[in-house]
């Protein structure tokens, strides 16, 4: 398969995204900021990738599907809610995790316009290889004297096997492909699952607790993300892509 002449930029834009901007933002950002307030930023992916997708594709949905966006954003809040209320938050690492989400928003808007033309496993070969070269500089000048004193154990190893492939690969290739078949807005409303699963994960692997705020929190997440999956596009994603010039 080869690259259209013009399509070369929105590759590069889509590397430079996720997971360039986005890792970065988002592993600083938690050097600042707990996984807690991290879970809330990243939940509204879904409602600012909704509005990029209205603006620039004009992809629409019935009240029912906005609606159910916006309660599973809420589910999210109750779910990780301190029992007073409040969440604690870094400035700084509110700054970085806005990078994070910014840069999200901006990957589903440019894959969106390659998803028409390649295969979901190419888009992400691609983009990680781009992605690669440009992290081996900060590699180079942040870690590299870190990298060559530290002992290789495989157990050290083993988390970076797993993240590469389940989260860098196979939950890339997984998104292209449901942004294809689904468009931008109603595969995004599954990120909002990602605390929800944590918990779930923590609980049955780890023996983490889960309290009744904890389950209420699900039960609206999985309830607003049925209500965004309703049957109620207006258009078509393929409609969606033509009226940007950039059809299938």
């Amino acid at each position: 398969m080869k690259i259209k002449k013009g399509d070369w930029k929105l590759f590069l834009m889509l590397a430079l995204f996720e997971p360039f901007f986005y890792f970065l933002g988002e592993s600083f950002g938690l050097t600042y900021v707990s996984a807690t307030v991290c879970s809330v930023l990243i939940s509204t992916i879904p409602v600012f990738a909704t509005l990029g997708a209205w603006l620039i594709f004009k992809e629409k949905l019935k009240v029912i599907n906005y609606a159910g966006i916006i309660f599973s954003f809420i589910g999210v809040l109750v779910f990780i809610l301190n029992k007073d209320g409040s969440i604690s938050f870094n400035t700084k690492g509110l700054g970085l995790l806005l990078i994070a989400v910014l840069s999200a928003v901006g990957y589903n808007l440019t894959l969106s316009r390659l998803v028409g033309n390649y295969s979901p496993v190419y888009i992400v070969n691609v983009q990680n290889i781009i992605g690669a070269v440009l992290f081996f500089p900060l590699f180079l000048i942040l870690d590299f004297n870190d990298f060559i004193n530290t002992p290789f154990t495989f157990n050290m190893f083993k988390p970076i096997i797993e993240l590469a492939v389940f989260a860098s690969c196979g939950a890339f290739i997984l998104f292209a492909y449901s942004v294809k078949n689904m468009g931008i807005t109603k595969a995004n409303v599954f990120s909002n699952c990602i605390p929800v699963f944590t918990a779930l994960f923590s609980f049955i692997l780890l023996g983490d607790k889960l309290t009744v705020q904890n389950i209420i929190g699900m039960v609206i997440v999985i309830a607003g993300l049925l209500m965004s999956q309703m049957d109620g596009r207006k258009k078509s994603f393929d409609e969606a892509l033509a009226l940007t010039g950039k059809t299938a």
